[in-house]
Parts: structure tokens; C-alpha cells; sequence
């Protein structure tokens, strides 16, 4: 793999340390640091709908991985229905998974690093019909890549480590390591020492 993404491989894919994770991060982003989350805000996590759908996420990848594809697909097919969300149940997502909101997205990326956050509306996918799932033609994120609302990256390039993509962005070329990519096409900007892109 390119040094420009480091992300975890999910070769190591186990369904209840992967949902303990994702959990967590959820409930860390919402209300604060780790030691404020109480034990009665995980539990009640699992029933939010900002979890459910990467719990089904995570089945339906389970099922995959079992090569109980169409069981995959039911669960997959159950996540489009309820939350609006389609994922390709055979793309790997590290732990940390958090989805803001998840209407309109589409996830057909080849594979996602740790703690990716993506918001509603996002298109990872080929630039055309790909109905044979091949790397060449669909996206790899990094580790902690943001996706902003209605953003679409296309084909076969590598978001980087760390980096962000703005609201409604259309990315057709690799993102480095980092940094913020904005605009259609988009393009991209530092970040400032403090975090902030620059203007």
C-alpha cells in the first residue's frame, strides 16, 4: 500500500470489537472526552440512529465475510430502507466508523481506514458502472478522513491520512496526507498550524 494513505487493514475483522469501537467513537464525538461517557450513554448509543446504521453496516460485512452473501445483501437492503444508506457490503471499514446523518450516501469505496467520519449525501464509488468491484476504479481512505455533506469521490484515488473533504466537493484525483480539498473540481489547501484551512 502508498505511503501517501496509512490506514489499518481490516483483515483482523472481528464484529464485537469493531461495534465496541465504533460505538465509543460516537459517544466520545457527541458528548465529550472518553472519561465523560458513562456506561448508560453506551447502552443507549446502540438505539441511536447515528449507531444503527453502522451496526448493520458491520452485520451485513460479518455476513460477507461468512460468505453468506445473501444474507449480506438482506441486511445491506435493511440499512437502504431505514436509514437511506447503500454500502457495499463487501468494502472493509476500520474501527471508528461515526455517520452524522446518512441519508442519501453511497459507499462503494474499495476500502476505509480507522475513524472515518462521513455526513449525508456522500457518493464514494466508480466513475462509471463497476459492477465487477474493482480497485482501479473505486476510492481508499485513510485514517481519520472527513467527508463533508454531498461531497462525491470518484475512481480510483486515495483520500490520505488525516485529510478533509468539503460539503458538496467533487474530488477526481488523489488527496494528500493532511489536507483540505474543496470545490468542483475540487482542489486542495493547506491546513494552518492551528487546524484550520487555509484561506
Amino acid at each position: 500500500m502508498s505511503d501517501a494513505v496509512k490506514m489499518s487493514t481490516a483483515e483482523d475483522f472481528k464484529l464485537l470489537p469493531y461495534l465496541a469501537a465504533d460505538l465509543r467513537r460516537a459517544q466520545v464525538v457527541m458528548h465529550g472526552t472518553s472519561d465523560e461517557v458513562s456506561n448508560l450513554h453506551l447502552w443507549l448509543g446502540v438505539l441511536s440512529p447515528r449507531f444503527v446504521p453502522v451496526l448493520l453496516c458491520r452485520l451485513a460485512h460479518w455476513f460477507y465475510r461468512l460468505k453468506l452473501g445473501p444474507v449480506a445483501k438482506l441486511v445491506s437492503l435493511l440499512n437502504f430502507f431505514l436509514f437511506g444508506i447503500e454500502i457495499a457490503v463487501r468494502c472493509p471499514i476500520g474501527k471508528g466508523l461515526f455517520l452524522p446523518h446518512t441519508q442519501g450516501t453511497v459507499i462503494g469505496a474499495w476500502s476505509i481506514g480507522e475513524n472515518a467520519t462521513i455526513f449525508q449525501g456522500v457518493t464514494l464509488g466508480a466513475r462509471e458502472v463497476d459492477f465487477s468491484y474493482q480497485e482501479s476504479s473505486r476510492p481508499t481512505v485513510g485514517d481519520g478522513v472527513t467527508i463533508g455533506s454531498g461531497a462525491k469521490v470518484l475512481g480510483g484515488l486515495i483520500l490520505g491520512s488525516g485529510s478533509r473533504i468539503g460539503a458538496n466537493a467533487v474530488v477526481l484525483s488523489d488527496v494528500a496526507p493532511g489536507l483540505v480539498a474543496v470545490g468542483i473540481p475540487a482542489k486542495t489547501v493547506d491546513k494552518k498550524p492551528d487546524g484550520h484551512a487555509a484561506q
